[in-house]
């Protein structure tokens, strides 16, 4: 079955030599923070011979990627707007992000919203007509309906998960965790009291027990820290890891159970069924949950449910 999203794209994290002309040519949106990335969208416009879509990225405060207020925006919204002026590009879009919208009431975010407003005056004023204005990611969008101008970028509320505890729960949003890792048990077997499992010997059976084989490993993104911390719902019963997380399994002490080869074990999901959720995860590997469902690796399959027939 083949989906195709049919909205807008935009890329924005861009390096010396980037496939610009390509993205042109595909008609996404391209972010532009500095100079150097102006005059090398331009030059691939050139080459394409059609205007690029290019968004005007700022930094209000969070340091990290975007153009900075002062003479360096001016000069980077003059220089767009001479190029537009010219039939190379076309601004369509002016946005910036936040850095503390997770903490709510604290003095950074009035602080980049009022100098975003800021921003986009400066280049309103001197002849931009943006299709959009943009700084909300998912705690603004759901928290600070002042940010929305707009659009909104929801990252992890996508995922149906809560951008923070501190924030509240994703039930408390409305919010439902779209995602469930589960995997087969490979194996089952006893084993003596005192008995070393996996590398290092950090777990130690202490008693005579049943032992659950995993096939999932930090080759899988399973986070190495979460060895002797992460949850799995096992057969209607919370387990924890056993010893450290290997490359590709890891254990989990069934305490004298005895679930058949194959039986299934979820590590994270919705919670609906009482399994641990990404933010359990989180917490058992000391990160946060965006890392816990982001990193999962490709030699998982993905399973889509609830899917829409395409056309």
């Amino acid at each position: 079955m083949c989906i195709r999203d049919r909205g807008r794209i935009m890329c924005w994290l861009w390096t010396p030599g980037g496939p610009w002309r390509e993205a042109i040519e595909a008609d996404l949106d391209v972010s532009v923070s500095a100079m150097w990335a102006l005059e090398e969208v331009v030059e691939a416009a050139r080459g394409a011979d059609r205007p690029a879509r290019v968004q005007l990225k700022a930094d209000t405060g969070l340091g990290r990627n975007g153009c900075q207020p002062g003479d360096d925006w001016a000069g980077l919204v003059r220089a767009a707007l001479r190029a537009e002026a010219e039939g190379l590009l076309r601004v369509t879009g002016l946005w910036s992000h936040l850095a503390c919208a997770d903490e709510p009431g604290h003095p950074s975010i009035a602080a980049q919203l009022g100098l975003f407003r800021e921003m986009v005056a400066y280049a309103e004023e001197r002849g931009a007509r943006p299709e959009v204005r943009h700084i909300a990611n998912s705690p603004a969008t759901l928290t600070l309906p002042e940010s929305h101008f707009d659009l909104v970028r929801t990252g992890i509320a996508t995922y149906g998960i809560s951008p923070s505890p501190e924030l509240g729960t994703p039930a408390d949003f409305g919010l439902r965790p779209v995602m469930t890792l589960s995997a087969s048990l490979a194996l089952v077997k006893h084993v003596p009291g005192g008995h070393g499992v996996s590398y290092g010997h950090r777990y130690v059976t202490p008693g005579e027990t049943t032992l659950g084989l995993v096939p999932l490993g930090y080759a899988d993104g399973i986070p190495r820290h979460a060895s002797s911390a992460g949850p799995v719902l096992v057969e209607g019963k919370w387990r924890t890891i056993a010893g450290r997380v290997a490359m590709d399994q890891f254990v989990v002490d069934l305490g004298g159970d005895e679930p058949a080869a194959g039986a299934e074990a979820v590590l994270f999901g919705p919670g609906d069924r009482g399994e641990p959720t990404a933010e359990d995860w989180a917490q058992a590997a000391g990160t946060i949950a965006y890392e816990i469902v982001t990193r999962i690796g490709t030699r998982v399959p993905r399973v889509y449910v609830n899917e829409e027939q395409d056309g």
